[in-house]
């Protein structure tokens, strides 16, 4: 009986797949940084004091982390984020004197978070180094619209082969269907791909799902440690370290 062994270049990495947010660029800071700009913004215009405008900013935060945003409802996310601040406002303070002021946070929140959302150096030529190499792809989830404006906003396109945003499918991370067409795209097999990404519930279950050779976890918050990942580094800077086990 002949038994077949893999060679080295059907066990060789043929492609990396990268989450986005939190990944390569720090949106979690970004939020945090826009959010100290606009609260400035509401002290300044309404005479508040700041426990008042920090419980604002809190009910705004809280309003997009919930967020479900539905597009066949006939509103743009835009709408709705600044209807979260009009609702934040109200809640906090009532009626606002002026009409146009929560559109005016939302724009002040949305392009202060533009800004910084950059590919640093370092990670620029990460990227160059793997895609010498390497298949990139950056599959990234959420709002068609807002995920476009980041990945413009970046640069992202020049240093992948291609880029899937999920909310413009079917069904998004973790489910395996997302990454099925990753693979075709990119004409590679799950085995032949890396999953590197921050969250543990849609990265990583999500490259697990999809039988994908290695998942890489970016504990950056340097939180517990867990079992899941088959790997999990601190910032996407120590992917070769990984990658070089790998072959």
């Amino acid at each position: 009986m002949i038994e077949h062994s893999s060679t080295a270049d059907d066990m060789a990495v043929k492609a990396i797949l990268f989450d986005l947010d939190n990944t390569l660029i720090e949106t979690s800071r970004a939020g945090e940084v826009a959010l100290k700009k606009t609260s400035e913004f509401l002290k300044t215009t309404l005479g508040l004091d700041d426990s008042t405008v920090c419980t604002i900013c809190d009910k705004f935060k809280q309003k997009l982390f919930h967020e479900n945003f539905d597009c066949s409802a006939g509103q743009t996310i835009d709408d709705v984020r600044a209807h979260h601040w009009e609702e934040s406002i109200k809640e906090t303070v009532g009626n606002c004197s002026t009409p146009s002021l929560p559109a005016q946070c939302y724009n002040m929140w949305k392009s202060s978070r533009l800004e910084l959302l950059t590919l640093s150096p370092q990670v620029c030529n990460l990227l160059k180094q793997l895609r010498s190499r390497y298949k990139l792809l950056l599959l990234t989830n959420g709002v068609a619209q807002t995920q476009r404006e980041k990945v413009a906003t970046a640069g992202c396109e020049e240093f992948f082969d291609a880029i899937v945003i999920a909310g413009e499918h079917k069904e998004q991370k973790p489910f395996p269907s997302i990454f099925r067409l990753c693979f075709s795209m990119l004409e590679v097999e799950a085995l032949d791909c890396v999953m590197v990404g921050d969250s543990l519930d849609t990265d990583i279950q999500g490259g697990l799902n999809a039988g994908v050779r290695a998942t890489v976890w970016i504990n950056s918050a340097g939180g517990g440690a867990s079992e899941k990942p088959d790997y999990t580094i601190t910032t996407v800077l120590e992917l070769p370290d990984i990658l070089a086990q790998l072959q």
